[in-house]
């Protein structure tokens, strides 16, 4: 469970898109924050592999390098 609070002008936009659609507030709710979630994810874990590269815990291989060993190379 959880309960937020919105700006008036998000609310008013998201109570018009739930009746428009005939789609819960809680819907559309539930899909920004997955969709946001994925993102943050998806950043957190570049963030974290360009640390451990300028750290020298891990290496990077170019692309070239890569279409070799899957032999992806004419």
């Amino acid at each position: 469970m959880l309960a937020i609070r919105l700006p008036a002008e998000i609310e008013k936009r998201l109570d018009a898109l739930a009746k428009e659609t005939g789609r819960t507030k809680s819907f559309y709710v539930r899909e920004a924050i997955l969709e946001h979630l994925d993102d943050l994810e998806d950043i957190f874990i570049a963030e974290k592999r360009l640390a451990d590269i300028r750290a020298g815990r891990s290496t990077t291989v170019s692309l070239e390098e890569v279409m070799k060993r899957y032999g992806m190379v004419d």
